[in-house]
This record gives C-alpha cells, structure tokens and sequence, in this order.
C-alpha cells in the first residue's frame, strides 16, 4: 500500500476514534448541566410525582450509560433524536426531529462561513505575502500592528465596535441579522455583512501572520537564495519557488480557520441574533432541550475533525517526502 494511502486511512481512522471520545464527552457534560428539563416545564409548584413521571415518559429515567449507547446508535443510524421544545405540561407532544431543527440552521452557519471565507482568505493571503516581501518596512509593521490588535479583541468586542461604528453612528447595515429560507440572496448578504465583518477581522489576523511566517521562512532558504543568484526577479522567486513549497502550511492554517469559522460563531451569532447552530444551541441550553444541544455539539464536533483531517490530509499530500518514499 501506498504510504499516503496507508496515512490517510490512519488518520481518518484517528478522526473517527476522537468522534466517538467526543462523543462521550458531549453526553457526560450535557448530564452535568444544572436544572432538569422536567422541572422546567412543570414548575416548582409540581409535586415529585408529577416530575419523576413526565421524566419517565421522556426516557431520563433511565441509566445514563442505556441513554448514551441508544442516542449512539440512533446517531449512527442519522437520527440526532427528538426535541424536547414541543412537549408541556398539559401532555400534548408537538416536539420535532433534531434533524428538522438543526438542517436550516446549518445552511445559515455556512453560509455566513462561506461569506466570510470568500472575503477573508484573499487578504489575509495577500498581506501575509507583501508584508513577507516588504519585512521590517512601515507597511510591514503596521499590518503587524493592526492584526495583533484584531487578535487581543475577543469577537464580541469586535461585533460590538462595528454594531456602534456601522450600524448606530453610521447606519450602513442593520445590526440585527434576522434571514429566514424566504430571504433572497442580495438582502441575505446585506444582513449577514456585520457578522462576516466580525470574523473576518478575527480570523485575517491568524492566516496573515502564518502565511507570514512560511514565506520568510522560505525566502532564507539556500535553493532561494540560488533562484536569485540566477538573475530571477522578486516576483518570480515569490510565485515559481517560494509558494509552491508554502502551500502545505498555508492550506493547513487555512483549513483551520474554516473550522473555527463553522465551530466559533456561536458568539457572534447571538450578538447579531443569527439564526445559525450556534444560537440554536444557545437556546436550547437555557431550556434544557438536551437532544438539540446534543445534536449541535456533535455537528460542531464532526466538522471540526473533519476540517482539521482535511488540513492533516493536504499536509500529507503536500508534503514531497511522503508523495515520492523511498
């Protein structure tokens, strides 16, 4: 077997050993969480048995090792469960599949992170190269001086300056980024431009700076060193010898930051209320919906190995020592 095929399959074997420990940590905090759904609904007026039998009817009376191998196993079959949102005290069930919550609210998540993606990759490519060009220069210290900036502000910070800045002072977009299925595409990037600005800002600050680093680290290399020694131009050296070797670093730091954007929005989508998995998720911590807040930790979860195995992967395929053994 090829050593890349034979890495790859390691390393997708790996991912899917992390899921299943993730797995169980999602479960074991989700028990940990304080309240009980029961009582929640009923109220503290309700009488123990009234509570002991509306857990009943929902199965958290049973043992949590039973409850974790039957949400396991439906989750292997692509059944996340039932919500808890749709039940009441008054016994009338109109509660929906996980899947039904999670699905829209997954499309906005990537949408926002695809927004941002396709914003964001760009320049922090672009700086991280021309700062790597013009090292120690006034442009290169204050693209360092700007992104360290962005780096120490945590996101709500960020969202909140540019709520104040474009959306209070200078009303340019809406700080409230309320989309829906109906929404069409021009006004849904309108109200999602806040959001995509937030992390944005977040996330150029960490591609730039490494992309930074592969560059300058490449261009003190010897065969660099040679190309211009042979009379090649400086954008010859950027383009035909340094980048082809920087992409594996590149690609990897890039990868990363997808995940991140697809994992870490859940703050700035409940500063700008939008309807991604993060604030669905946030919701359904404060009502004690423990299969939606599973069902959401799980898929940030499995994107996020998934990404980070991406990442891993183009590093291996990248990387000319494993694409030619000896």
């Amino acid at each position: 077997m090829h050593a890349v095929f034979r890495t790859v399959l390691e390393r997708l074997g790996l991912g899917l050993a992390t899921l299943f420990i993730v797995s169980i940590i999602i479960f074991s905090a989700i028990e940990m969480l304080p309240g009980d759904f029961g009582e929640a609904v009923l109220g503290q007026a309700a009488t123990k048995e009234t509570v002991a039998a509306f857990r009943r009817e929902l199965g958290l009376d049973e043992p949590a090792y039973m409850r974790y191998a039957q949400w396991i196993g439906n989750v292997v079959q692509g059944d996340l469960g039932t919500s808890f949102s749709g039940r009441n005290a008054s016994g009338i069930d109109r509660s929906r599949p996980v899947v039904d919550l999670i699905a829209p609210r997954l499309w906005n998540t990537l949408f926002l992170a695809s927004m941002t993606a396709i914003i964001a990759v760009p320049i922090a490519l672009a700086l991280g190269i021309t700062s790597a060009l013009y090292r120690n220069s006034i442009y290169d210290r204050t693209v360092n001086t700007a992104t360290l900036t962005t780096i120490s502000f945590p996101e709500f910070f960020v969202a909140y300056i540019l709520i104040l800045l474009l959306a209070s002072l200078w009303p340019v977009f809406p700080s409230l980024a309320n989309v829906d299925a109906a929404t069409p595409l021009a006004e849904r990037m309108f109200k999602a431009a806040l959001p995509a600005m937030t992390l944005t800002l977040v996330i150029v600050a960490h591609m730039m700076r490494m992309t930074r680093a592969a560059i300058i680290n490449l261009l003190a290399s010897p065969y660099i060193q040679m190309a211009r020694l042979s009379g090649a131009s400086q954008t010859e050296v950027i383009i035909k010898h340094a980048l082809p070797n920087a992409w594996a670093p590149i690609a990897t730091v890039i990868t990363f930051n997808l995940a991140y954007l697809v994992v870490g929005v859940v703050v700035v989508e409940v500063v700008f209320v939008y309807p991604g998995v993060g604030q669905l998720m946030v919701d359904a911590v404060t009502s004690r919906d423990i299969p939606v807040v599973q069902g959401c930790a799980l898929i940030f979860a499995m994107t996020y190995i998934l990404l980070n195995l991406t990442a891993d992967i183009i590093g291996i395929i990248t990387n000319p020592r494993l694409l030619h053994p000896k």
